[in-house]
């Protein structure tokens, strides 16, 4: 395999790390991640852009959003790469939010199965029914769906 150079271009980047041209101009412009210009105003990166990548991945992965994502490297010094320490900081951040998704998760498989399994179709044996929008009180959104520690039922 040929030595991969420090800096790298973004069809390099692209190919490297699977992560489509636009989609790295995108993560550019949200201070995802971080380029250097050419004199010829060609975008060179960093070969540590291709961890902050696979990082970006990992966390889109567990659920968190490009917003959740951003925060999280900007309490990186310097914009530098994440290092195993730098992950398990912030998964071990993310660990309450990731339980309460999974909670929601499993509410809606154990729910939705128990009424698609019965095939009733009632809606005075649903669990989900809301006759006369009875939750509206509860705010937007499906409450019987919600973790409890979100206003859930």
């Amino acid at each position: 395999m040929p030595h991969l150079p420090v800096r790298l271009t973004i069809g390099q980047l692209a190919e490297r790390s699977g992560v489509p041209h636009t989609t790295l101009r995108y993560y550019e412009d949200r201070g995802l991640i971080t380029s250097e210009r050419t004199s010829g105003n060609q975008r060179r990166y960093h070969r540590g852009t291709l961890r902050r990548l696979a990082f970006i991945s990992a966390a889109q992965r567990v659920g968190l959003t490009l917003s959740e994502i951003q925060d999280a490297l900007a309490t990186l010094p310097d914009n530098r790469t994440p290092t195993v320490r730098d992950w398990a900081r912030l998964s071990e951040q993310w660990q309450e939010e990731l339980d309460a998704r999974i909670d929601a998760l499993q509410r809606l498989r154990d729910r939705l199965s128990g009424c698609v399994g019965c095939g009733c179709l009632s809606l005075k044996a649903c669990g989900l029914y809301n006759q006369d929008d009875a939750l509206a009180a509860k705010g937007p959104g499906a409450p019987r769906l919600k973790p409890a520690s979100e206003g859930g039922l």
